[in-house]
């Protein structure tokens, strides 16, 4: 069994925010983000604007290790598993690297049930040998890229725990065609098992946008999120124990994958439609938000 991430102490369940370093990759130079992408200067802003860890993008450097240790930051990792024979060697690395965690793209979404069994069978027990939390990100391109499928696995497998990056789900099935409610209801399962959350907000037609000022009567997908992001925190908390944490952290990534976009200024530059930086930040106010409503929530129906 994936257990959950837990700091070992007595404290109630709580909501932990993170940096993933992708974030400022490509940042153009009217970001608000700090200018060096020196490690120690870098880490000590993401901790002074409220972060409390890393997610790094590939194997840690000694470097990344020392600033994290000075600062009291915490880490996370992530990685891909295609075959059942990744799974061990990731989940090793993940250890000896001291990562609390990390997330997985699971197969590449082609694979037939039999063989995304042995995929996932490989990661719930790397995780158990190394005990390391491995969460199964709901991911384009990997076999849980749909809903349906997704929940037929939690049946199969109901010790899975997620990273719910669901802006993959919410522009890739288009989830709002069909009825959102009846969607949000139909994932409730595995809405109990995130344990991470990728943070990151798209709209029916584009995976990740720029959200200005946070406005949701000018970007209504954001009380999507919200929806999706507070049911995730309400699951947490249902089944979490004290020292237990959730963590949620802004993944927004550059133009040239595709994700964030470009627009032309008028003098016919091309230039990033937002700032990565700033926006993260504001993904961070929402998160912080939702998991405050959840509290609320479950407090008023005990």
């Amino acid at each position: 069994m994936i257990r959950n991430t837990s700091d070992g102490s007595s404290r109630p369940p709580r909501l932990r925010c993170y940096f993933n370093l992708m974030a400022v990759e490509d940042l153009p130079s009217n970001s608000a983000a700090p200018s060096t992408r020196e490690t120690e200067p870098l880490f000590e802003a993401v901790l002074q604007a409220g972060f409390e860890g890393v997610q790094f993008i590939g194997p840690a450097t000694s470097e990344q290790q020392a600033a994290c240790t000075r600062l009291g930051l915490g880490k996370t990792g992530l990685g891909r598993v295609n075959d059942p024979a990744d799974a061990e060697p990731l989940a090793a690395r993940f250890r000896d690297e001291g990562l609390e965690c990390a997330t997985l793209h699971v197969g590449w979404g082609m694979e037939d049930d039999d063989e995304a069994a042995r995929l996932i069978d490989s990661v719930l027990a790397a995780s158990v040998r190394h005990d390391v939390p491995l969460y199964v990100e709901t991911h384009r391109a990997t076999i849980f890229q749909d809903i349906w499928r997704s929940v037929q696995f939690v049946k199969r497998f109901p010790e899975l725990r997620f990273n719910g990056d669901f802006s993959h789900w919410y522009t890739g099935l288009e989830m709002v065609y069909g009825g959102f409610q009846n969607k949000l209801s139909f994932i409730q399962p595995v809405l109990e098992r995130v344990r991470f959350l990728h943070g990151r907000i798209g709209n029916p037609g584009c995976i990740q946008v720029d959200l200005g000022e946070g406005d949701a009567a000018i970007h209504p997908y954001i009380r999507d999120f919200e929806a999706l992001w507070t049911a995730s925190f309400e699951g947490f908390q249902r089944s979490a124990k004290p020292g237990d944490y959730i963590l949620f952290v802004p993944e927004l990534l550059a133009p040239r994958i595709y994700y964030a976009r470009l627009c032309r200024t008028p003098s016919g530059a091309l230039q990033e439609e937002g700032d990565r930086w700033q926006q993260s930040l504001l993904l961070k106010r929402i998160a912080e938000g939702c998991f405050a409503e959840a509290s609320a929530r479950l407090g008023a129906g005990r």
